[in-house]
């Protein structure tokens, strides 16, 4: 008899695949369980959690947590990358990067908001989404990627690219091209590979700006699921800030800016929930507004599953918020690495007094000496519930605020001390990705 109540769980859609088999140097990652150790976020570790059960007098909303691993990414068992979330509610680009600086001009006009015409927006979308082809050895597969400037260079989630000996790009018009990986950050599963002897009349896409969402604005997902390219699919914002933490890729032999072949970096993602359907292959594609306009960059998705460990879309997905996506793209462009931005804090989760209420939120377990925290005043003990208004209810929630935030920016943190609210103004410092 199947389970009326299935489990459901998370990973990343990297590719169409229906084999099982993983390549060498990409073993499964286990899946932590409720009540076991987050990943590191980009302020520090986050603290050792209990085995199993919440603490007495804590309140969680709508905790969920993968509790097996899904295998399966690239086609013939390529990138692997098992993912979970934990739910709540609700620098200057570069030269070569410069049409990512604010919001484009959008391709669409819509006359009527409440009722879009999706075909206008998929005419205007599809011929800067492209389908990428992976391979190494007699393993390959495929994913998604979206063109973001007029000298090839295509942006995608690193699970695609990572460990891939050689790299093809397939136009929407069906041309052909090698590519090869530009820079890759694994801890924000984001990547940029370039087009080889790019053609001039590449169509480079109009970007918009993640900020301005709000829940319930009509999205399309755009890419190429299970090895079908230039498949659309529309659906709605389900809810924005959603703390989504997968199991990161170690970046590939063929990749000079990565961290080396074996090594991982677990990837935080304050990410946009849609409803817009996500399968198997639409990693690295278009999630665009109606406008025709980039605002995420699709990345992973939930399943109830199946025996075979083979998933697909239940109505979750979700996606890397642009501005996170482009400020960490136009780095990549330019040197070839990323810069993130740094607290300084090792969090928990945890749960202070506010009034008569109780609040969920990322308690302070230590500040690091000489660290942003530290100079700000933050205190073993405090509860952050809010980062610049946005909802904090766990440690993971907060390490993805930081981590969508570029350094030098100057936050505002809600803080629960000793029975009151006070606010904290931090601002955020340099931490490269060697040195998370």
């Amino acid at each position: 008899m199947s389970d009326p109540n299935p489990t459901p769980q998370w990973y990343t859609p990297g590719g169409a695949t229906t084999a099982q088999r993983e390549p060498a140097g990409h073993p499964t990652a286990p899946i932590p369980v409720h009540g076991s150790t987050p990943p590191p976020g980009p302020f520090g570790p986050v603290a050792q959690q209990g085995p199993t059960a919440p603490r007495p007098g804590r309140r969680r909303t709508a905790e969920i947590t993968t509790v097996a691993v899904l295998a399966a990414l690239l086609s013939s068992g390529g990138t692997v990358a098992a993912s979970r979330l934990w739910a709540d509610e609700a620098q200057p680009p570069a030269a070569a990067a410069s049409q990512q600086a604010g919001t484009d001009a959008a391709p669409v006009s819509q006359s009527d908001p409440s009722s879009p015409d999706w075909s206008a927006t998929a005419a205007a979308v599809s011929p800067s989404v492209v389908s990428i082809t992976a391979s190494s050895g007699q393993q390959g597969g495929q994913g998604s990627g979206v063109i973001i400037d007029s000298a090839g260079n295509v942006l995608t989630n690193n699970h695609v690219v990572s460990g891939a000996e050689k790299l093809s790009v397939t136009l929407a018009d069906g041309r052909t091209y090698d590519a090869e990986v530009r820079g890759t950050d694994p801890s924000t599963d984001l990547a940029v590979i370039a087009i080889s002897d790019a053609p001039k009349d590449l169509r480079p896409i109009a970007t918009g700006d993640s900020d301005a969402l709000k829940v319930g604005d009509p999205v399309m997902a755009v890419g190429n699921p299970l090895g079908l390219a230039g498949t659309v699919t529309t659906g709605i914002v389900s809810a924005l800030n959603r703390p989504v933490s997968t199991q990161g890729e170690s970046s590939g032999p063929s990749d000079p800016f990565g961290q080396g072949q074996g090594q991982t970096e677990p990837v935080v993602t304050n990410a946009i929930q849609t409803s817009a359907a996500i399968n198997p292959g639409n990693s690295g594609g278009a999630l665009v507004n109606a406008q025709g306009q980039l605002v995420g960059i699709n990345s992973s998705i939930a399943s109830l599953g199946s025996p075979s460990g083979q998933s697909g879309n239940i109505g979750i997905g979700f996606a890397i918020p642009v501005n996170e996506a482009t400020s960490v793209a136009s780095q990549l462009i330019e040197t070839g690495k990323v810069t993130h931005a740094f607290l300084g804090v090792t969090p928990q989760d945890g749960s202070a007094s506010d009034g008569s209420a109780t609040r969920s939120g990322a308690e302070v377990e230590s500040v690091g000496e000489g660290t942003p925290a530290a100079e700000a005043g933050l205190r073993a003990g405090d509860v952050v519930t809010a980062v610049d208004g946005e909802r904090v209810d766990s440690a993971l929630s907060l390490v993805g605020q930081v981590r969508e935030r570029s350094v030098g920016d100057k936050v505002t943190l809600t803080v629960l001390r000793d029975g009151g609210t006070i606010e904290v103004q931090v601002t955020l410092a340099a931490r490269s990705t060697a040195d998370n």
